[in-house]
């Protein structure tokens, strides 16, 4: 016979009101933080600046724009490595089967030969008990 979960009634107060106190030291440092005026960019092109500093042809920006380079550059590497990673996931093998990192392919497929039908005798007293 199956049993239906049943609801926690001993719970702990103590993570949630946790919780609230640092929502609301958080809120309070930043509702009183004296934030400085937003700088926005002149009126060159960020983009035109991050062309110009990857071919090294700084005296044609607007303005700098090498520290932006730099997050360009991390982002890039991380988008290809991404989708190196997606087509090494999903790539196919000769016969058309799709290979996963995580599957076994299909070659133990429950009553053809997996691991509980290749028990023996000899195994059941692998406990350290009496045969």
């Amino acid at each position: 016979m199956t049993s239906r979960p049943r609801l926690a009634t001993d719970v702990n107060y103590v993570n949630g009101l946790a919780a609230l106190a640092l929502f609301a030291v958080f809120a309070y440092v930043f509702m009183t933080s004296q934030l400085g005026r937003p700088v926005g960019f002149g009126e060159g092109s960020i983009t035109a600046s991050i062309g110009y500093a990857m071919f090294d042809m700084l005296d044609q920006g607007a303005f700098e724009a090498e520290s932006f380079l730099v997050a360009f550059e991390i982002i890039d590497i991380v988008l290809v490595a991404a989708l190196v990673g997606a087509v090494m996931l999903a790539r196919r093998e000769d016969d058309e089967s799709v290979v996963s990192a995580l599957a076994d392919g299909g070659r133990r497929i429950a009553g053809r030969g997996g691991d509980r039908d290749r028990t023996t005798e000899s195994t059941d007293a692998a406990d350290g008990g009496d045969h």
